[in-house]
């Protein structure tokens, strides 16, 4: 009798161990393939590579935690919601200043590569950088979703769990604050 409860108990620890493996390989084919979007994500929230990792690292932990609840078909979204949530934690608990918006009444009213053109376009890829950097996170969040990530208006409210009408007033002072600095910028040469 003993030795058919040793049987049934190794057999059922072998199950579980196959479906822990058939779980964890799962997360890599579904969930690993965006790290790269994830850590873009939480670099530009962040604006320190650093923490950008230690986010992605928490974010991966979190979304391995609740995969099991994972039905969806939109991975990529999915994931880049819960980084998303944990930069924003993160930035709560290090570096609360940052998450409040002023609102700037002005501001919301309202061919071949030569030596000069490759020089130019280093200065506009800097100016740009630092301008996106400027920008409030939930602003800066918006504008890497729609123009780096590609995602649609609908799908960011999703990730950013906001109606669409906040997506699109975030992407246009967004883009208005972007037009500002660097036209500003521009007066200065």
């Amino acid at each position: 009798m003993e030795s058919v409860l040793s049987f049934t108990a190794h057999r059922k620890q072998r199950e579980n161990r196959l479906q822990e493996q058939s779980e964890i390989s799962r997360f890599e084919q579904t969930i690993l393939p965006h790290l790269d979007a994830a850590y873009n994500l939480a670099r530009w929230l962040t604006r320190n590579e650093t923490d950008a990792e230690d986010v992605v690292q928490e974010a991966y932990l979190r979304a391995f935690k609740f995969f099991g609840g994972f039905h969806g078909d939109n991975s990529r979204a999915w994931l880049l919601k819960i980084i998303r949530n944990t930069c924003y934690t993160w930035l709560q608990q290090n570096r609360a200043h940052e998450l409040t918006i002023e609102f700037d009444e002005k501001l919301h009213s309202g061919e071949s590569d030569t030596p000069e053109i490759i020089v130019l376009a280093n200065v506009n890829t800097h100016l740009l950088k630092h301008a996106l950097e400027a920008l409030p996170p939930e602003f800066r969040e918006a504008v890497l979703l729609r123009e780096l990530e590609g995602f649609s208006y609908k799908e960011i409210a999703s990730i950013a769990d906001v109606p669409v009408g906040t997506v699109m007033s975030r992407l246009a002072r967004a883009r208005k604050r972007l037009q500002q600095c660097l036209t500003d910028h521009k007066r200065e040469f």
